[in-house]
């Protein structure tokens, strides 16, 4: 009788061998292949939108500028402390010609002409990229 109970227990006995455990790692590992890849890429573009925002909000800031002194059509990180806060870029200069906005010396816009040499780049080009 306990000869016929322990082979029922052997015939019952389930797990996994070794290749069918090796198959799940490896496949595991390609999924977080592949999930480390897109996630890289899902930071570096959400980085680069977020120097092109701040770009954006420090034009909207030279605006509110310009309707306090109609007289000026440059400022900089100091002319502009009144209106904008927490930049992580500070070196750069916002024009105005008239017509058109633009920043230049800005990490936006660097984004945007893809390069890393300061460059200036107008509203229009940075509310482009976003949208």
């Amino acid at each position: 009788m306990l000869k016929k109970l322990l082979k029922k227990y052997a015939k019952n006995e389930k797990g996994l061998t070794l290749i069918e455990l090796l198959v799940v790692i490896v496949i595991l590992g390609i999924i977080a292949a592949i999930a480390v890849v897109s996630i890289g890429g899902i930071v570096g573009k959400s980085k680069d939108k977020a120097a092109v925002s701040e770009a954006v909000q420090i034009i909207n800031a030279a605006k509110l500028a310009q309707s306090d002194d109609s007289d000026a059509n440059s400022w900089n990180n100091g002319d502009l402390a009144n209106y904008v806060s927490n930049v992580k870029d500070e070196d750069w200069t916002v024009n105005w010609d008239g017509t058109t906005y633009s920043i230049e010396n800005h990490d936006g816009g660097k984004v945007i002409e893809e390069s890393d040499s300061d460059v200036e780049v107008t509203e229009k080009d940075l509310t482009d990229y976003l949208n």
